[in-house]
């Protein structure tokens, strides 16, 4: 269960991070109040999980799956770029993602 918790802590984590730019520096009521809806679900998902899981791994895949898919929303919703450099970068973050779920208990 604490894996599902971490999971959708990230997920939770990309809608915090894509909420602030229709904030507008925290300027629009209710954009900014789901944004700080996301952040508190992501927050207390993710203390769920460090009930079992290892801080380090914990805060290290929570980050990962914002990263990678506040990027990936960048790509796909926002026209940035896709470079070859920049995918590839994003997959080694997956890479590292993956591998600390794997050698983690």
């Amino acid at each position: 269960m604490a894996w599902l918790y971490l999971l959708l802590a990230g997920v939770f984590e990309i809608g915090f991070a894509i909420g602030l730019k229709y904030t507008e520096g925290f300027t629009r009521l209710w954009p900014s109040v789901a944004t700080a809806v996301a952040a508190a679900v992501s927050l207390w998902l993710l203390t769920q999980a460090l009930r079992t899981i290892p801080v380090g791994t914990a805060y290290a895949i929570w980050t990962g799956i914002g990263a990678v898919g506040v990027a990936t929303v960048g790509i796909l919703v926002f026209a940035e770029s896709a470079s070859p450099a920049r995918l590839a970068c994003i997959a080694l973050i997956v890479a590292g993602v993956v591998g600390l779920k794997a050698v983690s208990p």
